[in-house]
């Protein structure tokens, strides 16, 4: 570890990186929402039967939400930490962090209306 306590090797890196993505899992409910959600969509393009370009489209939207997810829990807890106290801008940057995750899962949402609905894979009632 350097001073800061960052790993300095490949493998500390990825113990970080997989620590704070435990710690997501662990600790934020929309995170797990999110999780099963990717999961589910997954199972159902296989289900379906996605062409590789569909696959590339869809894993990038379940990373998009993930990661922005991600994201948010990190800027709640650095503000938590500076700014236990209330304040106006630290509402601002646990709303927009929020804001972010709501656009990346409305996107997600709108890439699989793209990929499921046209083409008749699925049927919703619509």
């Amino acid at each position: 570890m350097s001073s800061l306590g960052k790993p300095e090797t490949w493998t500390g890196k990825f113990s970080a990186a997989f620590s704070g993505l435990r710690y997501a899992c662990r600790t934020q409910s929309s995170m797990r929402v999110h999780g099963v959600c990717g999961v589910l969509v997954v199972v159902l393009a296989c289900v379906t039967g996605l062409s590789p370009v569909e696959w590339a489209v869809l894993f990038l939207a379940i990373g998009l939400v993930i990661g922005l997810e991600l994201v948010n829990t990190s800027i709640e807890a650095i503000v938590d930490r500076v700014s236990p106290e209330h304040s106006e801008l630290a509402r601002v940057a646990k709303d927009t962090a929020a804001a972010a995750v709501l656009v990346g899962a409305l996107t997600a949402i709108g890439v699989g209306a793209c990929l499921f609905l046209p083409q008749g894979r699925i049927w919703l009632g619509f």
